[in-house]
């Protein structure tokens, strides 16, 4: 998966911090916010006719880039009104079930999508009704994909998803309690900020990046402070002193502190007219999911590929610091009014002027039929809002005092 600059929380949600992970890794899945259900036994071959895809299915992913084989399951079901619904498990890596966003099965051909990993598959059913053989693809990946119908002696075990970790009391103030901080491997690879259950970690992150994600930033916004700031990498890993999974408000907190103190950061506010993006509701009215299944889960936003954003349980003013934080070159100002956490995905294609927060060079465009349309005119017709440039005063952070971390 592709990540940068976001952050990632796994268990029953991630997010990743605005970074890019290396794409060999794409197929590699981690663990997302669909709800759990155990796979079933496996129906005997004689409980169902041999054309019925209604089933257990598994297969194994062979994924040269990571070295490894991953053994895939794929739990198909019908819905109350006949409808075709599927769990999808990797469960070399979690065993967490996945709900699929679409699947049908037309002239034995099986297809389905997960809308969040930017994943698909279409197979053909062999003329048994034994297998199904196809191709699975994640972004611009494509790897072979046979399912075999399981049954009572084939049925690969389903391991237990992690425990859902209860949230941390509301009025909590959590430090971390215990934390390394130490300059990451110069031939370390993409970006990130993690949280998986308590623990938080980032991978190979400057401490502007930290700044922009603790504080809700903008590169531009951060004023003053040594080049080295840009330019040395850092991996943390730390655990909080309060039991429970911080809210995104607690998270922040603690990272804040821990820059105070590792980092011996200081600044004071100040305003600066600035060239800024105002996001605000198209003419034609928002075309976004609301989430109201976790108001105080953590958000997840992550890019599978460069132009594929994917947000689950977001505000808008998370997805604004992601993108000015990220993609865009300046601030990024939420002027929606709009109020809640939604899920979306928006598809675009990248001009030069973006990732420059991710430090990625896109490259030209191609001139491919289906290529996704712009950012500004994907936001209106994927999304329903619209990004107009405006001179308006931004708050700004002006440092007075950084330096770099001692050894652990």
């Amino acid at each position: 998966m592709l990540h940068q600059r976001a952050m990632c929380t796994s268990g029953s949600r991630r997010r990743v911090l605005a970074g890019l992970a290396s794409i060999t890794a794409a197929f590699l899945l981690a663990a997302s916010g669909g709800a759990y259900a155990p796979l079933a036994r496996a129906q005997a071959a004689a409980a169902a006719p041999a054309q019925s895809i209604v089933d257990t299915w598994q297969g194994t992913l062979h994924v040269p880039a990571a070295g490894k084989d991953l053994r895939t399951v794929l739990k198909i079901t019908t819905g109350d009104k006949g409808e075709l619904k599927a769990l999808f498990y990797s469960i070399d890596q979690s065993g967490q079930g996945v709900p699929t966003t679409s699947i049908t099965f037309q002239d034995k051909v099986l297809k389905y999508a997960i809308q969040a990993y930017d994943l698909s598959y279409e197979g053909k059913m062999s003329a048994d009704g034994k297998s199904i053989t196809g191709t699975s693809k994640q972004g611009d990946n494509s790897i072979p994909l046979v399912f075999e119908r399981a049954t009572q002696d084939t049925v690969w075990t389903i391991p237990e998803p992690p425990a859902k970790i209860p949230p941390m009391a509301a009025d909590a103030d959590p430090s971390f309690e215990v934390a390394t901080v130490k300059p990451a491997k110069p031939e370390e690879q993409g970006q990130a900020i993690l949280v998986r259950g308590q623990k938080f970690s980032t991978i190979n992150t400057t401490l502007t990046a930290l700044v922009s994600f603790a504080y809700g930033l903008q590169d531009k916004q951060i004023v003053g402070g040594p080049d080295w700031m840009t330019t040395e990498k850092w991996d943390i890993e730390a655990q909080p002193d309060t039991p429970g999974t911080p809210n995104d408000k607690q998270l922040k907190s603690m990272l804040q502190k821990l820059l105070a103190d590792r980092f011996q950061l200081k600044f004071h506010q100040d305003k600066k007219e600035l060239s800024a993006y105002v996001l605000a509701v198209a003419k034609s009215g928002t075309k976004m999911n609301k989430n109201e299944s976790d108001p105080n889960g953590l958000p997840g936003l992550f890019f599978t590929k460069l132009g594929v954003l994917n947000v689950r349980n977001a505000t808008m003013a998370d997805f604004s610091q992601l993108m000015q934080s990220a993609v865009l070159d300046r601030p990024v100002v939420d002027h929606t009014a709009l109020t809640g956490k939604f899920d979306f995905q928006l598809k675009w294609t990248p001009d030069e002027s973006q990732f420059g927060g991710m430090g990625i060079k896109v490259p030209p465009p191609t001139d491919a039929a289906d290529a996704p349309p712009p950012l500004f005119t994907a936001l209106q017709e994927q999304l329903g809002l619209k990004m107009d440039v405006e001179k308006t005063p931004v708050a700004v952070y002006v440092l007075d005092h950084v330096e770099k971390p001692s050894a652990n």
